[in-house]
């Protein structure tokens, strides 16, 4: 899969794509797999766009359970087989997330919605050259790579689903709670009124 059709999944360039690009070409070819079901498992240690790659190129996905997601705010990715116990673990060299201040500024303006259309383009242009030059990197310029031994998770559980008393929906039998004596789903259960 090339990176054009990750950035159509994904919607636009950025570097996170491109970190998330090259780290699932390296398991990719490293596995010689993509999921078809649960067989390859990515664990994702970021929220960030990289999981957008990872899901395109080697169909890890939370939907099929075989993505999971630790929130840990690190570009750190374990991929092992279902199976072995065998497991490469990769992360993202902290040099290469060190932002110059013109961007950090000028990221704060498009995040607020103020940046002039000078300034977009010029945040574009920034953003695409970082996206680029990780593109280009060496594999060890980039990543600390290495083989480690994991305990697989066990398989996603399949549970029934139950509907919330209060407000009518369905939602996963294990994230149920109890309000008044009744079965309601988390929303109804966090709500403030009664």
């Amino acid at each position: 899969m090339n990176f054009n059709t990750v950035v159509q999944f994904h919607g636009h360039v950025c570097p996170g794509l491109s970190i998330g690009y090259r780290v699932a070409l390296l398991a990719a070819n490293y596995f010689r797999d993509r999921s078809k079901d649960e067989e390859l498992v990515a664990i994702v240690e970021n929220r960030s766009c990289a999981i957008d790659a990872i899901q395109a190129i080697n169909g890890c996905t939370c939907g099929k359970g075989n993505m999971i997601f630790k929130d840990h705010g690190k570009h750190v990715y374990t991929y092992f087989k279902r199976g072995d116990k065998k497991a490469i673990r990769i992360s993202l060299k902290p040099e290469i997330l060190s932002q110059d201040e013109d961007h950090v500024a000028l990221f704060v303006k498009m995040r607020s919605e103020t940046a002039s259309p000078e300034e977009t383009k010029d945040f574009r242009a920034l953003h695409e050259a970082k996206s680029q030059r990780v593109l280009e990197m060496q594999e060890e310029k980039l990543f600390w790579v290495r083989e480690m031994e994991i305990k697989p998770p066990e398989k996603a559980i399949i549970y029934s689903t139950l509907i919330c008393s209060k407000c009518g929906e369905g939602f996963m039998e294990s994230l149920g709670r109890v309000r008044n004596g009744k079965i309601v789903c988390i929303p109804c259960f966090e709500a403030k009124d009664e």
